[in-house]
């Protein structure tokens, strides 16, 4: 019997970047249903005790860092330390992924095409133009994705997995739940393999 993985995410979180395409190929892997559920972070942040990241002390900040490098060398993908439009509105992008998939876009190569955008190119994921541009740059009508994101369809959609995550007591992201059990962060697909492999 095959596995579902939800997975919460945010396209400012880095680590989401960073873990995005290898949980893609773990699914493809082990016949997993993944199901991606972007949110609203910040809405999630509010009720679980996450600050965001300007108003965190400063030795969190500058350990993050550290580990950003880390991570940023190891898994060798190309990352912004300190991106231009880094911390920014969870919003805009998740309504902009979910309106893609709604048009019949994977959803997962275009949220990694808006994490690149973030984490990569600089760019500013609370803009319309700017995700319009990267829509037509995935070969997707940038003008219908932003259309369907304003819908009252895409918005409900948004607040429910927003809902879902506050439900299944996510607080952080990236968030796996495979077949149940959560697992916080990038540096737990090592063990989300293990649960699918199981």
């Amino acid at each position: 019997m095959s596995s579902t993985i939800d997975y919460y995410y945010s396209h400012y979180s880095p680590w989401a970047y960073m873990g995005h395409q290898r949980l893609i190929d773990l699914a493809a892997t082990y016949g997993a249903a993944l199901r991606f559920k972007p949110v609203d972070g910040g809405a999630v942040f509010a009720v679980s005790g996450g600050l965001p990241l300007p108003k965190r002390p400063i030795q969190r900040q500058n350990y993050r860092m550290v580990e950003l490098k880390r991570w940023r060398d190891a898994t060798g993908l190309p990352l912004t330390l300190k991106p231009k439009f880094h911390p920014g509105p969870d919003r805009p992008a998740a309504l902009a992924a979910l309106a893609a998939a709604s048009l019949g876009a994977d959803i997962g190569s275009f949220s990694l095409a808006l994490m690149r955008g973030c984490w990569v190119d600089e760019k500013d994921l609370s803009d319309p133009d700017t995700l319009a541009g990267i829509a037509t740059a995935e070969g997707l009508d940038g003008a219908a994705v932003l259309a369907a994101a304003e819908s009252e369809a895409i918005v409900a959609q948004l607040e429910t997995n927003t809902e879902d995550a506050k439900a299944a007591e996510v607080f952080g992201y990236p968030w796996y739940i495979v077949d149940g059990e959560p697992f916080w962060g990038q540096d737990r697909l090592d063990f989300v393999e293990t649960r699918l492999a199981g």
